[in-house]
């Protein structure tokens, strides 16, 4: 049985959750098993204040906590929720779901998602949860922002319990819009609730040949003839050049010729050339105003200043889209669709004089900084391991989801590229990332680098069981171990008014702190380890080539991250000199 509900309320987030939570509560349910994630962040908080009501079971793994889920249902022989973020964390229940759908064991599915404003547009993380069980779940309800979950729940709760026929999994999808915290006025400490620089189409084609051209770094550029449709903007335009996921090296020749500013995400492939500048979402703080036309390759999802810069009403917008893609629908996004690059020229214009140097010399002068505020920390952090994987990798590279890829947008150079960058950005999950690096490594012969945090590693280190007398791969692991996830300590959920009332609930519930032995885990599975404490041997441990499996582990601290991050934003702040 399903239900989709057609009008949505007032109710903010936390309110609906606390409002499913009393009805879990009131219906009997006992143990919550809980996933982290930011989009279920306010049934986190929620299930926190509860206190004793509830009992909690914190799994890192969507999979395990399924099953943690079902077996906790099967021994008390009585209903058990599961909370899942939303994207591929929802997917990941179905196997239990399946389980528990046979043996008539009832589960319930609590999944976060975006609001409906969200679906369809390409958002982060975003992709068709409502029915995504089919016949395995007894019912099945989409509740949109704002509703009142509670006749809902209590009615998923019946059924799970076999009101209609055998017991069995139901599924809620619950619709959340930002804020994601409780509000301030419900917390206790300081009023500052900024947050932090965090989050959070392919191209194709040739372009004409330009006399003297010495390749894409654009040194040989001069005043040539336009490419076919192009026609000067008067007095030069104001444009940037957004090369997301998946964009290829087609945007950053397109962005070189027409000499544009090049946003370049790192899974884009197009992060080179002489128009590319690698700190570009700390310098959108100072100098984004005077952005007038965007041009974007591919799908921007790391940071929030891109997303911010995209949805402003006063900036034209194209999307260069010479084929269909499955990460939007029709419709559902604002830019101008252009399919074909004449055209894309045309919209773009050739930058205003001093238009990419002045964003060239400010990128300049906001990576010395950030390189002089590393340069100044003793303990290994993420920016040095991003720095140096990024410039020490010949053949291909997979990069995790989280902290990692954000560290490498920060931080990665443009004056190097190793062969090639994969990502799972499709919904941007940390599941399965061993396992697709081993394919990816597999699948061409190429010596592959893996960059993770702890819980991505640990998701998947299942990924890490090849069978004996299979194909092994040339792939090197790169843990970056903070005990924990580090990404939550620098959204909303680290910020001093939320910390200063939930305090230990944050940490178990986001953090997810563990101290598994990577050294031994390592030695299970077969795979050389080593582990580094400095620059120096981070470098030479990159530097090696890369035969067979390995580990390498950083082990680095979540405590000051934070902090780290806001020194960084002062040190670009003071550096540059947007006019």
């Amino acid at each position: 049985m399903s239900n989709s509900p057609s009008t949505s309320g007032s109710l903010s987030a936390i309110e609906a959750a606390r409002h499913v939570v009393a009805a879990l509560i009131s219906g009997g349910i006992h143990d919550v098993v809980v996933a982290p994630g930011s989009r279920s962040a306010p049934l986190a908080y929620a299930l926190a204040e509860a206190g004793n009501a509830l009992q909690l079971h914190v799994r890192i793994d969507e999979r395990a906590a399924g099953f943690t889920a079902l077996g906790l249902a099967l021994g008390a022989q009585r209903p058990v929720a599961v909370v899942t973020t939303s994207g591929t964390a929802v997917g990941e229940l179905l196997p239990a779901v399946m389980e528990a759908n046979h043996a008539a064991v009832p589960l319930l599915v609590l999944s976060a998602d975006r609001p409906e404003e969200l679906r369809g547009t390409g958002a982060n993380q975003t992709t068709v949860q409502p029915g995504l069980f089919g016949g395995h779940v007894r019912f099945s309800v989409d509740v949109p922002a704002g509703t009142d979950p509670t006749a809902f729940t209590s009615q998923a709760l019946a059924e799970a319990q076999g009101s209609e026929g055998p017991a069995g999994p139901v599924h809620l999808n619950l619709a959340f819009r930002d804020p994601l915290v409780p509000d301030v006025a419900d917390l206790q400490g300081s009023a500052d609730t900024s947050v932090p620089d965090v989050a959070d189409l392919q191209g194709s084609g040739d372009l004409p040949a330009q006399p003297g051209s010495t390749g894409v770094d654009g040194s040989g550029l001069g005043p040539a003839r336009p490419w076919p449709g192009e026609h000067p903007v008067p007095g030069g335009a104001a444009t940037l050049v957004m090369a997301g996921h998946g964009a290829g090296e087609l945007a950053a020749v397109f962005a070189a010729h027409l000499r544009l500013p090049l946003f370049a995400e790192p899974s884009s492939n197009a992060r080179f050339g002489s128009s590319a500048i690698a700190p570009y979402r700390l310098l959108l703080e100072h100098g984004g105003r005077s952005i007038t036309r965007v041009v974007v390759f591919g799908r921007p999802t790391l940071s929030r200043p891109v997303a911010a810069l995209l949805a402003r009403k006063d900036v034209e917008q194209a999307l260069y889209l010479p084929a269909p893609v499955a990460w939007f629908e029709e419709g559902r996004r604002q830019e101008r669709i252009i399919d074909n690059l004449p055209e894309l020229v045309q919209f773009a214009g050739r930058g205003a004089d001093g238009w990419l140097k002045s964003w060239r010399e400010n990128g300049a002068a906001a990576e010395a900084a950030i390189q002089n505020v590393l340069a100044a920390e003793t303990a290994l952090n993420g920016f040095h391991v991003a720095d140096a994987v990024w410039e020490n990798t010949d053949g291909n590279l997979v990069i995790g989801s989280s902290n990692p890829i954000r560290d490498l947008d920060l931080v990665a150079p443009t004056d190097w590229h190793p062969l090639e960058v994969f990502a799972n950005r499709g919904l941007a999950g940390i599941d399965g990332t061993i396992s697709t690096a081993t394919g990816v490594a597999l699948s061409r012969g190429i010596p592959t680098r893996l960059l993770v945090g702890d819980l991505t590693f640990l998701h998947d280190v299942g990924g890490l069981l090849i069978g004996a007398g299979e194909p092994q791969p040339d792939l090197q692991i790169v843990v970056l171990n903070d005990n924990g996830g580090g990404i939550f300590g620098l959204l909303e959920h680290g910020a001093e008014t939320t910390t200063a009332r939930y305090g230990s609930a944050v940490e178990r519930l986001f953090g997810t702190p563990q101290t598994v032995d990577l050294a031994a885990t390592s030695a299970a599975y077969g795979l050389r380890y080593e582990r580094v404490t400095s620059v120096g041997e981070l470098d030479n441990a990159m530097e090696r080539p890369i035969e067979g499996r390995s580990i390498v582990e950083i082990r680095s601290s979540r405590a000051n991250l934070r902090d780290l991050h806001a020194r960084i934003r002062a040190a670009v702040a003071g550096a540059v000199t947007f006019s």
